[in-house]
Parts: structure tokens; C-alpha cells; sequence
């Protein structure tokens, strides 16, 4: 059954690659119902995969071969929390490994240009620390980070 609510994806062909890798990369992900032209249209042939439907850490997803007109961007991307340096470590280094690319603070983009947030959940809290001194600190050291140190947040943290 189709989810009330999915969050739509578009993709230039690639929909299934991209599905497959969350699934293997992200816990509590999977791929489910793929559905293929039943006929030959102008942009493919019978048998292509036009959607593919997959969760991406329990959030209901499509991703729709919608071709090559409409690429992501950063207006739209999954926040991960991570409970440890080895979690962000391997989330980080899975997509960036897997052809994406860097970025700041936390951020990188998967091959597919779907952009991550991997987000300690110690980030967070240094943050949102009560002691605005020590939260500035925290602050101002992931903002020189692309993925994020954990030890060195808290050791700004703590001054």
C-alpha cells in the first residue's frame, strides 16, 4: 500500500541504483515496489523503470526517472542523526565514497546530487548548551568542518 504521504525524488534513469545504495547504507531502509513502463513511451521503452518506491531511515519515498530536466539541490535534504564518531564516519565516507562530494558542516551530497546532512546528535546538543559562550564555541568550530569532529566539538564546547 502506498503511503498517505511520500516524499517525491526525481531522478534522470538512475532511481534504482540510487534506491539500492540507501537501502545498503542507511538502517532502517529498503527497497520495495518498482514500477516498469507496461508499453513503450516517447523518453523510454517497455520494461523501464518509470518509480521506485523505498524508505530512506523509516521516511516513505518515490523515486521517479523523471529525466534529465530537474536536478536537487540543497533546498531539500535528509538530516541524519548519529549517535557516535564511528556512525558519522561511515555514513560520511559511504556517500562521499561512493562518488559524492564534500561539503560544510556537516553536509555532503550523494552521486544522484541529493544533498545529506550527517548530524552528530553531540553537535546538536553543543549547540543548543544553555552556556550561549560555550555553544558560540561549539558553533564556530563546525564551521570549519565539512564532516563533523565530534572531539573537536566538544573540545570547543568546553573552551
Amino acid at each position: 500500500m502506498v503511503p498517505k504521504n511520500t516524499i517525491c525524488l526525481w531522478y534522470d534513469g538512475t532511481a534504482l541504483d540510487a534506491a539500492k545504495f540507501y537501502a545498503k547504507t542507511f538502517p532502517d531502509s529498503a527497497v520495495g515496489n518498482i514500477l516498469r513502463a507496461p508499453g513503450d513511451y516517447p523518453a523510454g521503452k517497455q520494461g523501464d523503470v518509470l518509480t521506485v518506491e523505498f524508505t530512506v531511515i523509516g521516511i516513505p519515498c518515490l523515486g521517479l526517472n523523471g529525466g534529465p530536466e530537474f536536478k536537487h539541490n540543497e533546498a531539500f535534504s535528509f538530516q541524519v542523526a548519529t549517535d557516535d564518531q564511528t556512525e558519522t564516519d561511515r555514513l560520511w565516507n559511504a556517500v562521499v565514497g561512493n562518488g559524492g562530494q564534500e561539503s560544510a558542516c556537516g553536509w555532503c551530497k550523494d552521486k544522484w546530487g541529493l544533498s545529506w546532512q550527517i548530524t552528530p546528535r553531540a553537535l546538536i546538543a553543543a549547540i543548543a548548551d544553555p552556556d550561549r559562550a560555550a555553544a558560540k564555541r561549539a558553533f564556530e568550530a563546525m564551521m570549519q568542518m565539512g564532516k563533523i569532529d565530534i572531539a573537536v566539538i566538544e573540545a570547543a564546547r568546553c573552551g
